[in-house]
């Protein structure tokens, strides 16, 4: 959520930096609820001190001996006035709170400004695509011809979109998830915590997923409550929201967490992109990434979480290239984002694979989210990052499409092999 004294003081600078987003935003909303509310509140702490001077005056002619009957009768008008004023304050704190959680952040200075994914901004790139002897095929085709995916049979227990991992590919997708654990807990800083998959509302909220993309989520009434829990679309939800309310010590910043959770989303608004295959599933598994950051320290936290994300991909030998998103592709929380791809031979191009945001106090606004100063004085806002540590699904199909062999075979990583029991290769069953 943006800082509304921001938008109050410099409403043009706002307008212009989300018109970079290619939101055409007008704040005059926002700043005349806004200034409604200031009347309302103007109004309150007028009658309020009308309402203290009377009952002190009450006090004084009842020490005198006075009637005191018309002014207090006057006194419960002013708390009747009162009560139903502080109403419409609440109402009209609702409706600003409404407006301001449907603007988007604003982006960084040094993000790439464009309309689409077409500006985004090559930053780097690793490692040389496989020249193969034979035409590569595509991950479902390797999978279902070794009979270790089935979307068939996912299809026929649930609908299109999901999977089912057979044998080998579901040990290399837990091989997969315990490698990146371990990479980013032993040789990365972070500390792996286990989140819920099931959210309430305030925390899809604070996360910036609510109520702008309530169409996306999948998510469960509860029978016995007038409440709905929300499946996760990414663990950067529950692990952003862990301190929501908190203060912490600036002397414990940065946190970095991660953890491995399955991952849910309707994917409303895909539907005929990417039908076929792993991309683009309603659930997925993913190592996230998440950090908890002082402003000074979040540019620099962004960085080393992209390398963090990149030396998973170089230990799998994986090619890769490193995104910088333009302002019209960037996610509504962020302020600035890469995105990495990794190259897959049977698409004949680089597809994403993780994306890194700084969503700066974005989230901690809305979450309530600080830290308190070394120095002392006010506790001021953290800044929140979050980042795919990687995707595991995508991984897998990098994984199949850059080691196949051409009597259809799968060689393993070598960097997998320990936690593949010293399995070297996939193959045909006879």
């Amino acid at each position: 959520m943006l800082d509304l004294r921001l938008i109050r003081e410099q409403p043009d600078e706002v307008e212009r930096a989300l018109g970079l987003r290619g939101e055409a935003v007008s704040l005059r909303p926002i700043l005349e609820a806004e200034a409604e509310r200031r009347r309302l509140v103007t109004q309150t702490e007028e009658l309020k001190a009308e309402r203290n001077r009377a009952s002190e005056a009450i006090g004084q002619a009842k020490r005198r001996g006075e009637d005191t009957a018309a002014a207090m009768a006057r006194v419960r008008e002013i708390g009747d006035r009162s009560k139903e004023l502080d109403r419409q304050v609440q109402e009209a704190d609702e409706r600003l709170r409404a407006m301001l959680l449907q603007l988007p952040n604003i982006p960084h200075a040094s993000v790439p400004v464009g309309r689409s994914a077409d500006d985004n901004v090559e930053v780097r790139r690793w490692g040389t695509p496989r020249q193969f002897a034979f035409e590569p095929r595509a991950h479902d085709d390797i999978g279902e011809a070794l009979g270790i995916l089935d979307f068939e049979r996912a299809s026929k227990i649930s609908k299109s979109r999901f999977v089912v991992l057979w044998r080998e590919a579901a040990r290399l997708s837990r091989a997969l998830a315990q490698f990146m654990l371990d990479l980013h807990t032993r040789e990365h800083g972070f500390s792996e915590v286990w989140v819920p998959h099931l959210v309430n509302f305030e925390t899809m909220v604070g996360a910036g997923v609510l109520p702008k993309f309530e169409d996306q989520q999948f998510k469960v009434q509860e029978p016995d409550a007038e409440r709905t829990l929300y499946l996760i679309a990414t663990s950067e939800i529950s692990m952003t929201a862990l301190h929501g309310g908190e203060t912490l010590p600036e002397a414990e910043l940065p946190r970095r967490y991660c953890a491995f959770t399955p991952c849910y989303r309707r994917e409303a608004g895909t539907y005929g992109q990417d039908t076929k295959g792993m991309i683009r599933q309603h659930q997925f598994d993913k190592v996230e990434m998440v950090k908890i950051t002082t402003p000074g320290q979040s540019y620099g936290e962004l960085e080393s979480m992209v390398r963090s994300a990149e030396v998973v991909l170089e230990r799998l030998e994986l090619p890769y290239r490193v995104m910088a998103l333009s302002t019209g592709d960037m996610g509504f929380q962020s302020a600035k984002t890469y995105d990495i791809e990794v190259w897959l031979p049977g698409q004949g191009k680089y597809r994403e694979i993780s994306s890194c945001s700084n969503c700066e106090a974005f989230q901690a606004r809305r979450l309530d989210l600080k830290y308190r100063p070394k120095g002392g004085g006010r506790p001021e806002l953290c800044h929140t990052l979050n980042g795919s540590g990687l995707a595991v699904g995508r991984t897998l199909v990098a994984v199949l499409e850059n080691y196949q062999e051409a009597d259809g075979s799968v060689t393993i990583p070598p960097a997998l092999r320990q936690y593949m029991g010293g399995l070297e290769r996939i193959g045909a069953r006879g």
